[in-house]
């Protein structure tokens, strides 16, 4: 498992992949923070991209739904759904997101609005899309219920919520175009532990019901392992490891051990004592 034929990955064989990335380079202030990056995902494939902090995971997920920083110089290819995003305009990228990729955020309170009732917010993109006002506000009951939030929540503001009840909301609001990839980064990381496993088994079921894929972003290799089949470990901007959990945690590679045995002494236990 070389880091230069996991950059380049070989053409896929039936369908085609939902992403692929290619070579895919992201420089800020001129210095290169992911380098020559490379995978596919299929449609309903659950991935987790995990590594240290500042390896590179965020702007890599980000990149998947052109939402780099501002000076960002991105190179490589970025295909998501048959487009191509690197270079792609705005009115393309913004006709993707929501309808082909969504974001569940780190923390809901950067996608949440704590003046907007939660009912109003989770229809937003279902009225942009062009549903009317009773059939969305249907639809958002129909998700908040699915999603194990209680009765009423759609006319409560997000302050009126607990953090795991405003994470479901934003996931929500992410899953209400019902979207082919959902890009989760660090969906749990300010939850307790009993919160971070109830939102992780409903992220996971979701997803999993609806067949979208998943990306999940996460320092957590317990998170990992909850939610994700495959393993994508990126090091210093690199790629170091690709494949399904029990081969990358038995990689022999000096420096992917290293940085698993890392990101599992920053791990914490999840209830039934996944790790």
């Amino acid at each position: 498992m070389s880091p230069a034929t996991l950059a380049d990955p070989a053409p896929p064989v039936g369908p085609a992949p939902l992403v692929e990335v290619r070579d895919l380079t992201v420089s800020v202030g001129g210095r290169a923070l992911v380098s020559g990056v490379g995978f596919t995902l299929a449609a309903g494939e659950r991935v987790a991209l995990v590594g240290a902090s500042g390896a590179g995971k965020t702007l890599t997920g980000l990149a998947l739904l052109g939402l780099l920083p501002p000076g960002a110089v991105v190179t490589g290819s970025v295909r998501v759904g048959g487009t191509e995003l690197v270079g792609a305009s705005e009115r393309v990228l913004a006709g993707l997101r929501g309808r082909v990729s969504a974001l569940v955020p780190q923390d809901p309170g950067t996608s949440l609005n704590p003046q907007v009732r939660v009912g109003r917010q989770v229809a937003a993109p279902l009225r942009r899309a062009g549903l009317g006002r009773r059939a969305a506000a249907a639809r958002v009951e129909t998700l908040l219920t699915e999603l194990r939030l209680p009765a009423g929540t759609a006319r409560r503001f997000p302050v009126q919520l607990s953090g795991g009840q405003r994470q479901r909301a934003a996931l929500a609001m992410a899953l209400a175009c019902d979207p082919a990839l959902l890009l989760a980064d660090e969906p749990t990381s300010a939850l307790d532990g009993t919160v971070q496993a109830g939102v992780l088994g409903t992220l996971g079921a979701a997803t999993r019901d609806r067949g979208t894929a998943l990306l999940l972003v996460t320092h957590d290799l317990a998170a990992a392992a909850t939610t994700c089949d495959r393993l994508l470990v990126l090091g210093a901007g690199r790629l170091l490891a690709d494949g399904p959990l029990p081969q990358v945690l038995a990689d022999p590679q000096p420096v992917v051990r290293a940085l698993v045995e890392a990101t599992v002494a920053l791990s914490p236990p999840l209830p039934g004592g996944a790790r």
